[in-house]
């Protein structure tokens, strides 16, 4: 039976699991409850068979066309001449492609799977005494979870420790509004979902203050288990640059299907046998629609992706990757990102001096006391029993100080934490209250400014003190010498009470507070940063710099890292406040820098930017930066100190943390990008080529029957298993080798992509239109010059007009598959010559090009492969021709480059 958590205490949770609240569960138990329980993952989806993805593979129109002509084909030619040869080539191409596709399926999968692993969620858990992390999917019902502001719920749990605690329930309760939690024991045992308030429930979301909670239900057995059932998290997205490919697929189709019917009836007007032209006007229509681009551009960017991976860079979504090739505009935090996230205090103000933290001596240590305390209680960062820190830097670096200072651990034991109003963006403060003895401490940190609104009077040589005007001008001198100095500066402050405030009181707790002191700290720039942002620039992307930090600290920082130069404005949040959005959209291209700036007007820094036509890279860690990363282009969450929510609202998360991974991924992005439209154009270069020796030979076989005298019937440059063959081999292997190809060398000094450029440029289209040309005018030469043999040998069961087709046939189809090989080469820049763009860069498509021309010269040289295609062995003086004519795709487009008419002026 079912056991209801909320209506039993704290105690009763304990007693149930065998636990203790310090110590949690020891390793022996968590195994014996792993046994029982199971993993903590909800029930997966059902994975096909791999004999389902086999036969899904047969789903495409195309491939459903082309078993029917290999049908037809095989009964009809069986019939006629007892031979199946051309049916069984066709089903071999089409299980051959089935295989390979199915393959590419289960890869993706595993890269999926992969990526979903590294970015899943995890939690702060107390094993053996101590807090460790772990992944979400290791927790246990009795293991006992810590949770901030921010956190995912990982698990059902049952509150022991709330302060402030509040959950956004929405998924589960359909609630907006976030409920508030307490650890108090609910007595009614009919208590609906949303009304146990001392219950989080598994994939809700820590908006507010911080807990802890006994896991009771793992798996299937939490709330969103139970009633999902079944839920896969699993959303199949077509990139923009599918969806381009896929139209223009179907666009390409269409013209194909129109080309074939055009050629199926000229065909039967020479008086060609009707299912010699069915077939060649299917294979045609198989050869001229670039069936494979679409998954080409998928697999590009899948082995990108897997790249980036290794480049600190996990990226959640695959049109992510086409987008950041296109960024513009990065908007980074400064904290962490832009710098060394190592918080150090420097300086400390207090009694109206300001001294260098290492000046300060052993018998001066003890004046600091009040100022130290502060720091250190007023503070959510966990100590472990060898002294180790974690949590936010900037809290760690001031317990880092009070251990300097030989204050120890045992403050946390001797003034103990009984309420608090945890730090947020808007109040930019955090209090504190302590229990010692009858009497309750208020500690208060935060921003300068802020915190000074909320005092009455200044601590002074140990007396309070209450002209706090006439302090606040020496107050605000050394803030700012600080701030000039690129140090974070936090001010100090507590007051007395003489009893436990209430929850009334604690919402206006932050008020008539005494002035203590101020300490000042630095993070200092990550040294890798400088040249990534000089990097930017060259790429035409401008960097602007993010911080909840004061104006003067954030412009010294901006300035060392090269983000604000002269002309450059740097504005606070106030002064943004102030902007109409017409305004901040006239403004936003000469501002570098935003201090004091709150989560939401990040969403507004977005927007101007992209009103002004720019891609949007954002980065962001907190749960309020989630609506800027979702505005943004490309959201980029901190794999370190990113919360949860941030991660999930990301398109990238940044596993290091750092600002140079971004650069590395935009000039990945561009790469791949570029790499995928090298596939495109040379898969439709090759596509154009074949459709037009196939229309071009069909209009002009009278003449050419007239000229060489030979039957028009027997006028057919390439058999439909030749079309087959370049498809699958010329094309496919070197059009997924160039996935591979290198960044070229000046990719980071061109401007970005515009938003509005599309795939098919004037440029793209232009070289598209005169390759495929080139070609198919290529293999049509290669045909007639087979045509105009004179020294036909002799060939067994043929007649010399059978054996100069054959060896026209054979020319043309040797020189459509190795020029296409040859042309590879032309692709992979467009601007350089080949043999100054580093012709053995990419080993991998050398390998391609040497195994597709080696299967290649098996078909021209095994008798037993020679028949199966119908081809014969070529003259010597034809053998020469055809190399030439292989090799003219690559003089042709060197001289196009040379006068540089291969890209067209303002590409």
């Amino acid at each position: 039976m079912e056991k209801n958590w909320y209506n039993k205490s704290r105690e009763e949770v304990f007693q149930e699991f065998g636990i203790s609240e310090d110590i949690g569960l020891n390793d022996e138990q968590v195994l014996k409850n792993r046994e029982k329980y199971g993993s903590n993952e909800l029930q997966a989806q059902k994975k096909k068979s791999l004999f389902v993805k086999f036969l899904e593979q047969f789903k495409d129109f195309m491939i459903i066309v082309l078993i029917l002509a290999a049908v037809v084909s095989g009964i009809v030619g069986y019939i006629e001449e007892g031979k199946i040869t051309d049916s069984i080539i066709i089903l071999v191409v089409v299980i051959v492609n089935a295989i390979i596709g199915v393959a590419q399926e289960a890869k993706a999968e595993k890269s999926l799977e992969a990526l979903q692993k590294l970015s899943s969620h995890s939690a702060k858990v107390i094993r053996n005494g101590q807090v460790n992390v772990i992944a979400s999917r290791e927790l246990v019902p009795g293991d006992i979870v810590v949770l901030d502001t921010g956190d995912y719920v990982p698990a059902d749990l049952r509150i022991i420790e709330a302060a402030n605690l509040k959950s956004q329930e929405a998924s589960l309760t359909g609630e907006s509004v976030p409920s508030e939690k307490n650890a108090a024991t609910i007595e009614n045992e009919k208590v609906g979902v949303g009304d146990r308030n001392n219950m989080l429930f598994s994939s809700s979301l820590i908006t507010y203050g911080r807990g802890k909670g006994v896991v009771v239900a793992t798996g299937m057995n939490t709330e969103v288990g139970k009633i999902a059932g079944i839920i896969s998290n699993t959303v199949k997205s077509e990139t923009p640059l599918q969806t381009k490919l896929n139209k223009l697929g179907k666009t390409l189709g269409i013209a194909a299907l129109v080309i074939c019917v055009v050629i199926f009836v000229i065909g039967l007007i020479y008086g060609k046998a009707p299912l010699d032209m069915f077939m060649t006007a299917v294979s045609l229509a198989v050869a001229a629609i670039p069936e494979g681009l679409a998954a080409v551009s998928t697999i590009v960017l899948a082995i990108g992706v897997q790249k980036m991976v290794k480049k600190n860079a996990i990226i959640k979504k695959l049109p992510a990757v086409e987008t950041l090739g296109s960024a513009s505009v990065i908007c980074s935090d400064k904290t962490g990102t832009l710098t060394q996230n190592k918080m150090t205090v420097e300086k400390v103000f207090y009694d109206g001096k300001l001294i260098d933290i290492k000046d300060i001596k052993d018998s001066e240590a003890q004046d600091l006391k009040r100022l130290v305390h502060i720091s250190m209680l007023c503070n959510d960062t966990k100590v472990s029993a060898s002294n180790e820190l974690t949590g936010d830097p900037t809290e760690t670096a001031l317990v880092d100080m009070g251990f300097k200072l030989d204050f120890t651990p045992e403050l946390y034991v001797s003034y103990p934490r009984v309420e608090e109003l945890p730090f947020d963006s808007e109040r930019k403060l955090m209090t504190t209250v302590h229990k010692v003895g009858d009497k309750y401490l208020v500690y208060t940190k935060g921003g300068v400014d802020e915190l000074l609104k909320r005092c009455k009077g200044y601590e002074f040589e140990g007396n309070v003190k209450y002209d706090l005007d006439s302090y606040t001008a020496q107050i605000t001198q050394q803030n700012e010498q600080m701030a000039q100095n690129a140090l974070r500066v936090l001010a100090m402050a507590y007051k007395d009470l003489d009893h436990m405030p209430s929850k009334e009181e604690m919402k206006e707790i932050e008020s008539d507070l005494i002035y203590v002191g101020m300490v000042g700290m630095i993070d200092p720039p990550r040294e890798e940063v400088k040249l990534a942002v000089e990097k930017c620039k060259s790429a035409g992307i401008k960097t602007v710099m993010i911080t909840g930090d004061h104006k003067i600290t954030a412009t010294a920082i901006a300035k060392a890292l090269g983000i604000m130069e002269d002309g450059d404005e740097a504005i606070t949040g106030a002064e943004l406040e102030e902007m109409t959005d017409e305004q901040l959209i006239e403004r936003v291209k000469r501002i570098a820098v935003y201090a004091r700036v709150s989560p939401e007007h990040k969403v507004r820094i977005v927007k101007a930017w992209q009103a002004n036509g720019e891609i949007v890279a954002m980065t962001g860690d907190g749960v309020n930066d989630a609506p800027a990363l979702k505005t943004s282009d490309i959201g980029c969450a901190m794999g370190i100190v990113g919360t949860d929510v941030s991660k999930e609202a990301a398109d990238v998360i940044l596993t290091d943390d750092n600002f140079s991974t971004i650069v590395s991924a935009v000039e990945e992005g561009r790469r791949i990008y570029d790499n995928i439209l090298k596939a495109i154009q040379f898969l439709l270069s090759s596509n154009v080529g074949e459709i037009i020796i196939l229309f071009l030979a069909i209009l002009i076989a009278p003449l050419l029957a007239s000229k060489f005298r030979i039957d028009i019937k027997l006028i057919e440059p390439l058999l439909p298993i030749h079309i087959l063959w370049v498809n699958l081999v010329t094309d496919s292997l070197p059009a997924l080798a160039l996935a591979v190809d290198p960044a070229e060398k000046d990719i980071m000094n061109r401007k970005p992509n515009k938003k509005q450029k599309g795939v098919f440029t004037k440029g793209m289209t232009w070289r598209i239109v005169y390759q495929g040309l080139m070609i198919g005018l290529l293999t049509l030469t290669a045909f007639i010059l087979g045509l105009a043999t004179k020294d036909v040998p002799v060939i067994e069961g043929k007649t010399p007009e059978e054996v100069r087709v054959a060896i026209a046939q054979t020319m043309a189809f040797v020189v459509l598959a190795l020029s296409e090989l040859v042309h590879v080469f032309n692709i992979r820049n467009n601007r350089k010559s080949l043999f100054t763009s580093g012709l053995f860069s990419n080993l991998i498509l050398i390998g391609a090009i040497l195994l597709s021309a080696c299967l290649m010269f098996a078909v021209l040289l095994v008798p037993l492969f020679r028949n199966i295609f119908d081809i014969v062995p070529l003259p010597t003086a034809n053998i020469i021709e055809t190399i030439c004519l292989v090799f003219a795709p690559m003089v042709i487009v060197e001289i196009f480059k040379l006068f540089k008419i291969n890209t067209i002026k303002g590409e």
